[in-house]
């Protein structure tokens, strides 16, 4: 396999496989991108290589930035925006679990909560309502305390806690 092919098809299957962490296929490509281009790359060349409209390459860098995987670089000298992406596979895995643990774990942790301290009136059908929803509430509390140790033990912490949660 030629250069290009490889990474036509790693762009390709990291676009595919951005949905899984909760980003869009345009966001995730433009991030591959970023993640194996050896220097900070321009709107223009990031729509030229994927084949992009300004306004799509725009609207998802934005939100790459909002989740915090990439940043924008200003050149003295140059109008230009330059855009550059996390290389530390482990911490990019750490960034992005600690953006979907707040934009999904805890909206849903507080929902939880909110049920299922609902007034009991007696009923058997409110009762099993504020049982169940107590032990998901527990439960969420319970993996977002681990995703939060896990989050923020920054050195090789995929490893490290997959080591610990094995032992």
């Amino acid at each position: 396999m030629e250069y290009q092919e490889a990474k036509d098809k790693f762009i390709s299957t990291w676009g595919s496989l951005g949905t899984l962490w909760g980003i869009n296929k345009a966001m995730a490509q433009i991030q591959a991108l970023l993640f194996i281009s050896t220097k900070s790359l321009t709107t223009e060349e990031i729509m030229e290589e994927l084949q992009i409209s300004r306004g799509n390459t725009s609207m998802n860098v934005r939100q790459l930035i909002d989740w915090g995987i990439v940043k924008k670089e200003l050149r003295a000298g140059e109008r230009k925006e330059y855009f550059s992406t996390e290389k530390d596979v482990q911490e990019l895995a750490r960034i992005i679990a600690e953006e979907r643990n707040r934009r999904e774990i805890q909206p849903v942790i507080k929902t939880l909560k909110e049920i299922s301290s609902i007034e009991d009136d007696g009923t058997e059908k409110t009762k099993e309502l504020i049982k169940q929803t107590k032990a998901l509430h527990d439960l969420a509390k319970t993996a977002d305390s681990l995703l939060n140790k896990a989050i923020h033990h920054k050195q090789n912490w995929v490893s490290s806690t997959l080591l610990k949660i094995i032992k």
